[in-house]
């Protein structure tokens, strides 16, 4: 099985906690050049991860000339579109970090470049590779929950807002609960639905808790002087089959009730939640009951239980839709409508008014 020559762009805290680990685990990947604007963070990892051979730079457009089969864009949500479609020119496929861009219009150059050019393009949406999220979708598919007309996408955390890097920034991110982790809930929940024709979109943001200073959070008080962006964001969206999606992300919020990157969905035939595993409910034999789907393989003596890593499965996926020509798993199409009711959210909250998406 050939390797992937792949190249990386950025070298920050998603890198080293998500990608490179995966890549190496994956076996398949070869990184042959890693970029940073740190120098010394870029040949780092090439050590950690035992890539001898790649090549170090901190200037992303002298790496796309080398020769690569993929790469992965991994930096700052500003720099997203531009990077991606200077790769994909050059004739490189991508993986580019979530969100897909800052705005619908970033993202939609994007688009339009893998048209153009050919090349592969998926977004890091790696919770759709979840064993819980992967049951569920095909429950979905198979029309076990019937027609879902209600759902919500929930990212919700108590205390828990990222303190280092540009998270803070408003100007590098585009925002920052809402566009971080309330992306992967509504990615989640307009997967598993199947729908992506949104028709008015209504928000509210809030920044009500950034200047506190004793905030108990997980990784440290943050800094209110450089806490630019909202600590909580709301969203309504009703779809054009008048399917309704509330969706709620949150980095600090005074709440006990704390769930992210899940959905819950209500259909006619049945219902699903993501709130204690994945619980499926339905009326049988004319009572309630709920089905709860054991979704890693214990039993074994022998065996832990262990399943497949979702950041591992997630670089499969884009290693057989680069190498092997299979059809990526996440659509930059379906990314870009994610992007759009986002930017609809944060326009409502600005504006005050709903958002009308017009006809296709």
């Amino acid at each position: 099985m050939r390797k992937m020559r792949a190249g990386i762009i950025g070298c920050g805290g998603i890198a080293r906690g998500k990608h490179l680990p995966a890549i190496r685990k994956q076996g398949n990947i070869e990184v042959a050049a890693l970029c940073d604007q740190i120098e010394e963070r870029a040949a780092s990892y090439r050590e950690t991860y035992q890539w001898p051979d790649a090549k170090i730079f901190t200037d992303y457009r002298e790496m796309l000339k080398e020769d690569l089969d993929a790469v992965y864009v991994l930096t700052p949500n500003r720099e997203h579109s531009a990077m991606t479609i200077d790769a994909l020119k050059a004739g490189k496929n991508v993986l580019c970090e979530k969100p897909m861009a800052k705005t619908s219009e970033e993202a939609r150059a994007m688009l339009k470049a893998a048209a153009e050019t050919g090349k592969v393009l998926t977004i890091g949406y790696q919770n759709r590779f979840r064993p819980d999220s992967t049951y569920l979708k095909r429950a979905c598919d198979n029309g076990d929950l019937g027609e879902i007309y209600v759902a919500k996408a929930h990212a919700i955390r108590r205390r828990a807002v990222p303190t280092w890097g540009v998270f803070l920034d408003e100007e590098a991110q585009g925002g920052c609960p809402l566009i971080d982790i309330g992306t992967h809930a509504l990615d989640l929940t307009l997967w598993m639905m199947d729908n992506y024709e949104p028709q008015l979109v209504t928000g509210s943001v809030y920044k009500k808790l950034g200047d506190q200073t004793e905030t108990a959070n997980a990784w440290g008080d943050w800094d209110p002087k450089k806490y630019t962006v909202e600590d909580s964001a709301f969203g309504f969206i009703k779809m054009k089959n008048g399917a309704t999606i509330i969706l709620e992300s949150a980095w600090a919020l005074n709440s006990l009730e704390v769930d992210e990157a899940k959905t819950t969905l209500c259909g006619t035939k049945a219902g699903a939640d993501m709130k204690d595993g994945l619980r499926i409910n339905r009326v049988k034999y004319n009572k309630q009951i709920v089905e709860k789907p054991q979704l890693d393989p214990a039993g074994v003596a022998f065996f832990d239980g262990k399943g497949e890593d979702p950041d591992v499965l997630e670089q499969q996926a884009f290693y057989d839709a680069v190498m092997n020509g299979k059809e990526v798993v996440v659509k930059p199409e379906q990314a870009l409508v994610v992007t759009e009711i986002l930017e609809a959210i944060y326009e409502s909250a600005k504006t005050g008014k709903p958002v009308m998406f017009q006809e296709a």
